[in-house]
């Protein structure tokens, strides 16, 4: 099996250097650069698996960066930030980032929530057997919600007939939404079931997710029950 290629962009050198080798030591090839800029071209160079993007890197921050890998590509990515209750997360998880680790973080944890993402993303369809949203689906494979239709067979999205691009967490979100139709599903439901989540997680994700997925199928098409979660409109 091929290893997992993770591009690591962050400036301290101790923390870059540890890091590096605890990934390795895990099995996975890691690219590791000091800048925004150095890592910006490691991507396009070196296509790999996942980004680890440490939100404070001099040139081109973090943030920016995340956002020039989103325009071009769908690879997944973790933001890394000192501060857990900084603006900083929601802006990285606005610029299309999957999910954040707060510094200092144990390597462990790393490790899962990189497995975590990778496992989603190699599983972006629902799993076998799961049940929901099918009832729904025509013999196409396709769900329909107003003018979007979900391709469950194809995993592609279309509103008003016309293609909409969603990352692989936002298409899991939305299939969580549709197995479900008119059912509230909590902040950590969604946790558990979209991030793989075998522990609390920071609720902001979801919220984030759903703003970027109400923006691409209509504000109105997921609500928000206050206190409870969210639910798509049938």
């Amino acid at each position: 099996m091929a290893e997992t290629h993770v591009l690591f962009v962050e400036d301290d050198d101790v923390i870059r250097e540890a890091t590096q080798l605890a990934l390795e030591r895990d099995g996975f090839m890691v690219t590791a650069m000091p800048d925004g800029l150095s890592g910006l071209a490691a991507f396009r160079s070196d296509q790999p698996d996942i980004a680890l993007l440490d939100v404070m890197v001099p040139g081109l921050d973090g943030v920016s960066l995340c956002r020039r890998i989103r325009d071009e590509s769908t690879v997944p990515v973790i933001m890394l930030s000192a501060r857990a209750d900084s603006i900083d997360v929601v802006l990285g998880l606005e610029a299309g980032a999957d999910d954040y680790v707060t510094k200092p973080f144990d390597g462990a944890v790393l490790v899962a929530r990189i497995r975590a993402v990778l496992r989603r993303f190699g599983h972006a369809g629902r799993p076998a057997g799961e049940p929901g949203g099918q009832e729904r689906a025509d013999s196409r494979g396709v769900l329909s919600f107003g003018d979007v239709e979900i391709d469950t067979e194809g995993m592609e999205v279309r509103r008003g007939g016309d293609p909409v691009a969603l990352t692989p967490t936002e298409m899991r979100l939305l299939l969580e939404f549709s197995s479900a139709p008119g059912t509230v599903l909590s902040r950590d439901t969604l946790l558990e079931r979209v991030w793989d989540y075998g522990w609390g997680g920071d609720t902001r994700v979801v919220d984030v997710h759903v703003q970027r997925l109400r923006t691409k199928i209509g504000q109105d098409r997921i609500d928000t029950v206050r206190g409870f979660g969210y639910k798509l409109k049938a």
